[in-house]
């Protein structure tokens, strides 16, 4: 009888298709429940590939910069696995704080920014040599991590303070700290870089921010049709490619929002799966990939109609979506 381990590596062996190189298409879908990454190939009708087994509780996903390698935060063995695109399989990992729930990678791959949801600390880990550079204490259960452009400023929610920390990222120090809705989960930055968008889950809101005086300037609200305003809790949040449409999951409402940026007008709504949770553009941008953590599926919504055109079976508790797009 193979421990569950072995049966893992077992049927990741039996379905893998080695990549020839970066840009594959493939869409990777980490499943904290299952403690895995399934591999799809939209260009074979989203044909499973392969079946990557990891640490446990896989969560949040991030490729390098020549996608040839995949970064996974497994929250209940506190490391960042770190998968190999050629072989469809984990070659190292990165130990962290306790439960890793998001991270970033910095331009040059030198650095590490990673939420830790159960020691309510962010750090700032060295890739290479995997020693902590800055532990910053947070509010707790810290999610969302996003990093400035510059480099100079990293952003962090804390679902417990109903707060986002401003953290210098050279001195590893809380700069400011900004009230928001309650339970915020993740972040994005407007195109024209003035905004910071904020998912509060608990509120049924995203907070807008003014990245210039880190005041709030806005608080938009979602009531897709059929559902009480309790139900509606967003976590997903994703610009569009254009820079015009800021898409939202809806959690228990079991939707996703278009608002549209420069008016900020809920333009509608489009159905999906369970709980709806995380967002990723197709690599030629026209389809949306949606995960649905209670229904283990992943939506698939074409981008011009704005309808669910297909729903594709996951692992258990789907997390979140990378897509291998090309990276020249």
């Amino acid at each position: 009888m193979l421990s569950s381990a072995a049966a893992g590596l077992a049927l990741a062996l039996a379905f893998t298709a080695p990549a020839e190189a970066a840009g594959t298409g493939y869409v990777f879908v980490s499943n904290e429940r299952s403690n895995n990454i399934l591999v799809f190939d939209p260009a074979r009708d989203f044909e499973l590939i392969s079946e990557i087994p990891t640490s446990s509780r896989p969560r949040d996903m991030k490729l390098n910069a020549d996608h040839t390698l995949l970064y996974v935060a497994c929250g209940q063995d506190d490391v960042i696995d770190v998968i190999d695109i050629a072989t469809l399989s984990v070659v190292d990992y990165i130990p962290t704080g306790r439960s890793p729930e998001m991270f970033v990678l910095n331009a040059d791959e030198s650095l590490i920014y990673v939420s830790n949801e159960e020691n309510s600390t962010a750090q700032i880990i060295d890739v290479e040599t995997k020693v902590i550079v800055h532990e910053i204490p947070t509010g707790a259960e810290p999610e969302g991590v996003l990093l400035t452009d510059d480099e100079q400023t990293l952003y962090v929610t804390s679902e417990i303070a109903d707060m986002v920390h401003v953290i210098d990222t050279v001195s590893g120090t809380v700069v400011d700290n900004v009230i928001v809705g309650t339970r915020p989960r993740r972040f994005e930055i407007a195109a024209d870089g003035a905004e910071l968008w904020v998912s509060d889950e608990l509120s049924g809101s995203v907070t807008i921010i003014d990245r210039e005086t880190n005041m709030v300037i806005d608080q938009l609200e979602f009531l897709p049709p059929g559902f009480r305003a309790v139900d509606v809790t967003p976590v997903g949040i994703l610009l569009s490619e254009d820079g015009s449409t800021m898409y939202v999951t809806l959690g228990r409402a079991n939707h996703i929002a278009y608002v549209n940026v420069a008016t900020r007008e809920i333009e509608g709504y489009t159905l999906v799966g369970a709980r709806a949770w995380s967002l990723a553009l197709s690599a030629d941008g026209t389809q949306l990939y949606v995960t649905n953590g209670l229904s283990d599926d992943m939506s698939i919504i074409d981008l011009d109609t704005r309808t669910n055109i297909r729903s594709i079976q996951t692992g258990r508790v789907p997390h979140s979506i990378v897509v291998d797009y090309d990276p020249a």
